[in-house]
């Protein structure tokens, strides 16, 4: 268990805590307020009725002192006599908006039998009456307990002598009309309070612990992949976490990605790295070895010279063909930010000047190059630099041309395509080449790749196709190929045409 987890843990337990606290004082001071209410009201039970005739019955026969006595007996009731002067006879406090219930609940049309006007034998009248609470409501076997055991004990001494029950060998009463009922807990007991909070608090420190366990597992698998990372292992972890689908998850996964790419970046440049050095090799083994020739045989110098020059111009295209690579992999997806100086291209001029060059080239090879285009090419243009589109093009034609026998024809096609509402240029490169194996397609437009069957057959150095494919992804579009029928091979450009604003 970390910081952070014990951080998440703290901060949910307070909040539970707190919310609880709160809640249950919301309650408490609801019920505290009901409960005052409640104890200003007078008492209409069964048990408060019979209690308020016996003490009726004691007046009448034993007037204030034996009412007096009967009082003192009880215990859990508290019967209220309050003489016309508003004193009570035990010396209690009576509230004055109970006293003001009581007498309103005796002028009534029909009073209700728990308030009573009585005259004692000594002439003395009171006003009776049972207070309404929690506790005493609650009660009821006990008070019913308590209104017989006082009948019993003082409501024969107040009428006159005779012998009690009990003095007379009978057993007491026990509960309710001689049922025994033992008196029920009081409801003002601390564990009615301290066990729903101490329920309450066991209950948020089970949900606290598991909402950080759920919150910091998987920052901590996080944590783990970055210094994993850190230490060159790029492996994606959270590719089986996916049950969760929450944002956490959805980091794991971004990070995912990240190190996929990032793998993908160094693999691609070490695989670059020796492909560089592979190319380098050969041109530089052939420069030592004209090198030495010219050392050894002074009388072919000229032709040691002419070596020298053509393996140093073909070095020198090389490198200008990597730096021009590693520009357009560097700013890929970046046009149109203040990475590129855009501008309106009008494909039908560049494709005409492109291909005005190719004829030029291939005329000594009698190879043809076609160019057909329909009438709606003439405006069509699209956003990008010139240089870049013309030099993507160019190696794509260069590319046909190259491949394409001697006497063949290479065919450069234009057209529009609409797809929903945007349209694209279409520029399709045919030739009647070698062609490549099916499972070659893809892998044409990687840097420094050729294929078997023309790896031994044409110069240059595998980087013209995919130079084209950076330019053509950077400027929004795509590039494919696919094998013709009866032999060859067509390079497809898509390229997003701009709407007229």
């Amino acid at each position: 268990m970390g910081r952070l987890f014990w951080k998440f843990f703290l901060c949910i337990m307070l909040a539970q805590v707190t919310a609880t606290i709160g809640i249950g004082g919301t309650f408490w001071l609801k019920n505290r307020a009901a409960q005052q209410e409640r104890a200003l009201d007078i008492d209409t039970s069964p048990p408060a009725q019979m209690i308020i005739e016996a003490a009726s019955a004691t007046l009448e026969a034993g007037g204030s002192p034996a009412l007096r006595q009967f009082l003192g007996k009880l215990e859990r009731l508290r019967v209220f006599a309050v003489d016309a002067k508003g004193q009570e006879l035990m010396g209690r406090a009576v509230h004055p908006a109970m006293l003001a219930k009581a007498r309103a609940m005796l002028e009534q049309s029909q009073p209700h039998p728990v308030v009573r006007d009585v005259a004692g034998s000594d002439g003395q009248r009171y006003l009776l009456f049972l207070p309404s609470s929690e506790r005493f409501r609650n009660a009821e076997a006990g008070a019913a307990r308590d209104t017989l055991n006082a009948v019993t004990l003082s409501g024969p001494r107040a009428m006159g002598p005779g012998p009690r029950p009990h003095e007379a060998g009978a057993p007491p009463p026990r509960g309710e009309f001689g049922r025994g009922m033992p008196p029920g807990p009081r409801m003002d007991s601390p564990y009615r309070t301290f066990i729903p909070l101490a329920a309450a608090i066991a209950a948020s420190l089970l949900f606290a612990f598991l909402l950080a366990w759920y919150f910091a597992r998987p920052i901590r698998d996080l944590r783990q992949a970055f210094e994993a990372a850190s230490h060159g292992n790029l492996a994606p972890r959270f590719h089986a976490s996916g049950k969760r689908g929450d944002e956490l998850t959805d980091l794991g996964r971004d990070f995912d990605r990240m190190t996929g790419r990032l793998r993908s970046l160094m693999d691609s440049q070490t695989r670059l790295l020796h492909d560089v050095s592979h190319e380098l090799r050969s041109p530089l083994a052939r420069l030592q070895a004209a090198i030495g020739l010219a050392h050894q045989q002074p009388d072919k110098m000229a032709a040691s010279m002419q070596r020298i020059e053509r393996e140093s111009e073909r070095m020198d295209k090389l490198i200008g063909e990597l730096l021009t690579l590693s520009r357009l992999e560097a700013g890929a997806g970046q046009t149109g930010a203040g990475h590129m100086h855009n501008e309106d291209v009008s494909i039908t001029d560049l494709v005409h000047d492109i291909v005005d060059d190719a004829r030029y080239e291939a005329r000594a090879r009698q190879l043809n190059v076609e160019l057909a285009g329909d009438a709606a090419m003439a405006d069509a243009s699209v956003t990008g630099q010139p240089e870049l589109l013309a030099r993507a093009v160019e190696n794509v034609v260069r590319n046909a041309v190259k491949h394409s026998p001697n006497g063949g024809t290479v065919e450069v096609e234009l057209s529009r395509l609409p797809e929903g509402k945007q349209e694209w240029l279409r520029i399709a490169v045919l030739d009647r080449g070698p062609g490549v194996a099916g499972a070659d397609l893809a892998r044409i437009f990687e840097p420094f790749f050729r294929a078997s069957n023309t790896q031994h057959s044409t110069d240059g150095h595998g980087l013209g196709l995919a130079i084209a494919r950076h330019v053509i992804s950077a400027h929004g579009g795509r590039i494919g190929a696919s094998l013709r029928s009866g032999g060859g091979l067509c390079v497809e450009m898509l390229l997003p045409v701009k709407t007229p604003c």
